[in-house]
């Protein structure tokens, strides 16, 4: 089943509120989608979104990325050779992990479909999917009154960014935890916020005031692999690992030398679902858990993720609450409170644009 086509198009999904973390702010997201068409006509859809201060990749290095070397690797090639066609992918060009993240869901997409059947079975399995909320770093007051209204909205589990102004972070999680029940668990977010010790000084603290916190993402910068380790051996909250995680070697590097307890897989990252699943079996292997996550990011990629999620069993932890910050977008996913549903329809789901109300 020979691949014919490849077509890219970009469109600006504003917020319905600012996003707001240590590294930056936003108010919209460029989502680049990406398109490719089998001989038969079946059309399977990717979608990446750019993240500079993550990912490093830029809405045009991502467009020229899928309409040149990527486009060039997959035009011609038969689907069914599927593990062949996705390596073209990853060996057509250097970095570029969204860019090819797109090309790679548009395959899983268009191959499931051929398959006729939803992504998560041609994977073999699907697993409850419970995300947390997402609370941007604000003042203490604010970031209370948005967690208090979570919790109303049926989320169990908060993920807190902190780390913006490191001396405030304590303030921002007893304003916090003052207005939400105790049965509702804490994940800290740093975005590489903190330094090693400030973090362990940090961490100590809010164990002893039992904040409830269940893991803290990427408390130092992505870079400082010995001061995750640091951090990882002097705290009892466990640590994750984010933005120090791009590919599956990285995943291999950090489940075997100990530096944290969990990983945090994002396909903007690693490049795409192959990929992901390899990162979380070697993190299965060492028996480390993994968090699917997600960027501020279009439906259709979370939606990829939350496919990958379900079906593969090491994945433990869910952030996929993107879609819900969005204003618009392509309808793959549906929520109840904290439950992401997925779609039956063959592939992704991916059937029509809506807005939300």
């Amino acid at each position: 089943m020979i691949i014919r086509d490849l077509h890219v198009k970009h469109q600006t999904i504003p917020l319905c509120a600012p996003f707001k973390t240590a590294l930056r702010t936003a108010t919209e997201i460029d989502s680049i989608e990406v398109e490719i068409t089998l001989e038969n006509g079946i059309k399977g859809k990717g979608a990446a979104a750019p993240t500079y201060v993550i990912t490093g990749d830029s809405l045009q290095g991502i467009e020229a990325a899928l309409n040149g070397p990527i486009k060039a690797a997959l035009i011609g090639q038969d689907i069914t050779h599927f593990q062949s066609v996705l390596s073209k992918i990853q060996a057509c060009c250097i970095g570029n992990t969204s860019a090819k993240a797109a090309a790679d869901i548009a395959l899983h997409d268009a191959y499931s479909k051929y398959l006729g059947v939803p992504l998560y079975a041609w994977l073999g399995d699907k697993q409850p999917l419970l995300t947390c909320m997402t609370i941007g770093v604000d003042a203490p007051g604010k970031m209370a009154e948005a967690a208090k209204k979570s919790v109303q909205d049926g989320f169990r589990i908060l993920k807190v960014k902190v780390g913006s102004t490191p001396e405030l972070d304590i303030k921002r999680i007893e304003s916090i935890r003052a207005v939400i029940p105790d049965h509702v668990k804490l994940r800290l977010d740093a975005n590489q916020g903190w330094s090693p010790k400030l973090a362990v000084q940090l961490i100590n603290e809010m164990e002893r005031k039992e904040f409830g916190i269940e893991l803290v993402e990427q408390p130092v910068p992505a870079d400082d692999w010995e001061g995750l380790k640091f951090v990882t051996e002097r705290v009892n909250v466990p640590i994750m690992a984010d933005e120090s995680l791009f590919s599956a070697k990285d995943a291999l590097k950090l489940a075997t030398g100990r530096y944290v307890d969990l990983l945090n897989i994002k396909l903007m990252k690693c490049g795409g679902i192959n990929e992901a699943w390899k990162i979380a079996s070697i993190a299965e292997t060492n028996g480390i858990a993994c968090m699917i996550g997600s960027m501020m990011e279009p439906c259709l990629s979370v939606g990829a993720a939350a496919h990958f999620a379900a079906a593969h069993p090491n994945v433990k932890y869910f952030d996929l609450d993107a879609p819900l910050w969005l204003s618009q977008d392509l309808d793959v996913l549906q929520y109840n409170g904290e439950e992401v549903c997925l779609s039956d329809l063959p592939g992704i789901g991916c059937v029509t644009v809506s807005a939300k109300k």
